[in-house]
């Protein structure tokens, strides 16, 4: 699919005329998100920062919780994957066309960072490890970092985590043609879905082909994990001293920290799971595809909670009150506590 590249076009006396009619239509069609159905249509993330709640999803959607959820304006009309809050003041979202927009209040406003649909990749999920160092990671390998809070963003290969063969096969084709290799080489690298602190600055990225990456310099290098599968992984949950690693087909991973052996827990459903988050005495509560909701125990015990017709369930967070809130695609839905 190609896209067209957005562009800031400067021109003197009457353009600047035409340039001021432009931006006052864009800011018009902008105000069109706010939608008294948005809330019911995709949403891909929520998250709970303080005593706040902001979601992000379809169109550029964004959400904010306060007793109640309100829509706001953000600067673009791509489909927003993940959010990132590091105070409960400033934050970022990403997603497709290559989208980075950044909050300095809470998510009540958004200004674009970044937007760039000629890489024709999107950004999937992002980390900040404080309000100046930040990675946003997606699609085919895509990895920028910024070191000032977002207002440069900068490209990053990591070749460390190709397969031997295609490091092979890269080195062979740059002698033979520069050109198809640097085509080659931003497609041979898999997805990057999800980066999670495990703590300071030790990372684990997952991803697809059973990606499993530990880094412990903020990013900067990573190592593969021998992971015992080989299917697409979505999301990571810390509890305690253990990691979760979820995804494809219903596939649930326990490891400690030390990330030398994974053990695999047998879920009572084959959906694809997308996301978990902790509740009391360390039981990990996933969500995923079809709908379903189930709890695992710290000791590898899993129950199927709930199963919602219908609906893929993306993510899951808890407001100030302890309710649950699930994001997917039939937008922000409270759950009944069972």
């Amino acid at each position: 699919m190609s896209f067209s590249m957005l562009r800031f076009i400067s021109l003197l006396s009457v353009a600047s005329i035409f340039n001021s009619s432009a931006l006052l239509a864009q800011e018009q069609t902008l105000e069109q998100q706010i939608q008294p159905l948005a809330i019911h249509s995709l949403v891909l993330d929520i998250v709970q920062y303080g005593h706040t709640l902001v979601a992000v999803g379809d169109r550029g959607h964004a959400f904010v919780y306060d007793k109640k959820w309100q829509q706001v304006n953000t600067p673009t009309f791509a489909l927003l994957t993940k959010v990132f809050f590091v105070s409960e003041d400033e934050g970022w979202a990403v997603g497709h066309d290559a989208t980075i927009i950044h909050t300095e209040d809470g998510g009540l406003t958004w200004q674009l960072q970044m937007q760039a649909p000629e890489i024709e990749k999107p950004f999937l999920d992002l980390h900040f490890f404080d309000k100046d160092k930040g990675i946003a990671i997606g699609a085919y390998g895509l990895f920028y970092r910024t070191n000032d809070g977002g207002e440069n963003w900068i490209s990053e290969y990591h070749q460390e985590l190709l397969f031997e063969e295609d490091v092979a096969y890269l080195e062979e084709l740059k002698a033979e043609d520069e050109a198809l290799y640097l085509s080659e080489r931003n497609s041979l690298l898999p997805h990057f879905n999800r980066v999670v602190s495990v703590s300071n600055d030790l990372l684990i990225m997952v991803g697809e082909l059973g990606l499993v990456a530990i880094s412990s310099d903020q990013g900067v290098h990573w190592q593969k994990n021998d992971f015992p599968y080989e299917g697409s992984l979505f999301n990571v949950s810390v509890v305690d001293n253990s990691v979760y690693v979820m995804g494809l087909r219903g596939h649930l991973f326990k490891s400690n920290k030390d990330f030398a052996t994974w053990q695999e827990i047998m879920l009572p459903i084959d959906s694809t799971i997308n996301a978990g988050i902790l509740l009391e005495d360390s039981v990990l509560r996933l969500v995923g595809n079809a709908g379903v909701i189930i709890d695992v125990t710290e000791n590898g015990d899993a129950q199927l909670v709930e199963q919602r017709q219908g609906e893929n369930l993306v993510a899951i967070a808890k407001d100030s009150t302890g309710m649950l809130w699930v994001a997917g695609n039939k937008g922000l839905i409270k759950l009944e506590q069972k």
